[in-house]
């Protein structure tokens, strides 16, 4: 019998870089003039890209990753052994392994409807309560969800209320914004990330927003090992190795060049999504609240039960395509579980019935289509 060759079906994933074209000019810019190491015209071109970008009061310091950003924000405040930093529970861990990196503890804060961001009713509560217990929190961490800007008002009224100042992470958010003004601009200081999965990638990569210049030599001066001023290799502080590689920061300045289409390009996918899905009176949708304007990096409906949520992903899994269930909740997470908690039960209910629909920006309308209807299908 004569071997078949079976045509494997053309795999659709959750989130997928997307590159623009103009990425390799960079790259072989970097190489010509042998500026491979994490500094270089690339990086300083990068920060000023993104600091032109958020057009507000922001020093932009290329990084690593997202999550060194949060880390060096947390030793910019000062957190340390035995302090608590209020953190949203429905988020990814990056966003809270920092905390514990410092020797601080993490204290989870539910959700609310609107946004899926941080409850400012329970933040204020958790609050008070830890300051009764003379356990004042050093840091809030309020994080915007697959790029829907948190709380922005309340949040930041009570963080000036009781003088505990605000970590945005806006790693999934680039291309938000809240009232006009852009995600990484709401903190005391802000983060993204340019992981692979982001909106626009430097394939690994972060970048820390402070609101001042001496708060970005510091940034850098800790993400470079800490090294003191002078040829010796003297270092009187521990520093880190968090700096972005000048090659990587080229790709990042491709990218720059169509954030604002990648942006157009994902909320269109939301857009059919709901158009075709949300008539459906089984399938909900996180909708944009006045004045809020998300990138929508990643495109999540909620089920009515966690059966349908599962039945779901594997009829799509089978079909070779890639979603995810919504993050499983920090105070859920095994290694977090001792931590103290302030719940709903917003985050579990979004964990249980809430599916990350395929989102690229490179995704076709055909893609589009063929999602929506195997979705259909399980209804009809």
């Amino acid at each position: 019998m004569k071997n078949k060759v079976f045509a494997l079906k053309s795999k659709i994933w959750l989130s997928p870089p997307h590159m623009s074209g103009y990425e390799q000019e960079f790259i072989d810019e970097a190489f010509k003039t042998n500026w491979i190491a994490p500094l270089g015209p690339n990086v300083i071109g990068f920060e000023k890209d993104i600091e032109s970008y958020l057009n507000h009061n922001s020093h932009v310091v290329a990084l690593s990753s997202g999550t060194a950003a949060i880390h060096l924000a947390l030793i910019l405040l000062n957190v340390g052994f035995g302090d608590e930093v209020l953190c949203q529970t429905k988020t990814f861990a990056a966003s809270v392994n920092p905390v514990v990196y410092q020797g601080a503890k993490p204290i989870f804060i539910d959700s609310e409807k609107e946004t899926w961001n941080m409850c400012p009713v329970l933040l204020e509560k958790a609050i008070k309560e830890r300051i009764a217990l003379n356990k004042k929190p050093k840091a809030i961490i309020a994080i915007n969800l697959y790029g829907m800007p948190y709380n922005v008002e309340a949040i930041n009224r009570i963080s000036k209320a009781y003088a505990i100042p605000v970590i945005e992470d806006s790693a999934e958010a680039i291309g938000g914004n809240y009232k006009g003004q852009k995600c990484g601009t709401f903190g005391d200081f802000s983060i993204f990330s340019f992981n692979g999965n982001k909106i626009i990638t430097t394939s690994g990569g972060g970048a820390l927003i402070t609101r001042n210049k001496k708060a970005k030599e510091k940034a850098v001066f800790l993400a470079t090992q800490a090294k003191d001023i002078g040829v010796e290799y003297s270092h009187s502080t521990i520093g880190y190795n968090y700096r972005l590689s000048n090659v990587l920061a080229g790709i990042g300045r491709g990218q720059m060049k169509v954030l604002d289409d990648r942006v157009d390009l994902r909320r269109r996918n939301y857009k059919f999504y709901y158009e075709h899905l949300s008539s459906n009176k089984n399938i909900s949708f996180l909708k944009e609240p006045e004045g809020y304007f998300t990138n929508r990096w990643l495109t999540c409906v909620v089920f009515q039960s966690n059966k349908v949520r599962e039945d779901v992903r594997l009829l799509l899994e089978k079909e070779n395509i890639e979603s995810r269930p919504s993050w499983k909740p920090m105070h859920l997470q095994p290694v977090f579980k001792s931590f103290p908690k302030y719940l709903n039960g917003t985050s579990e209910e979004l964990y249980e019935k809430g599916l990350c629909l395929p989102s690229g920006s490179n995704l076709t309308i055909e893609d589009l289509n063929k999602i929506v209807k195997i979705i259909k299908s399980y209804f009809e």
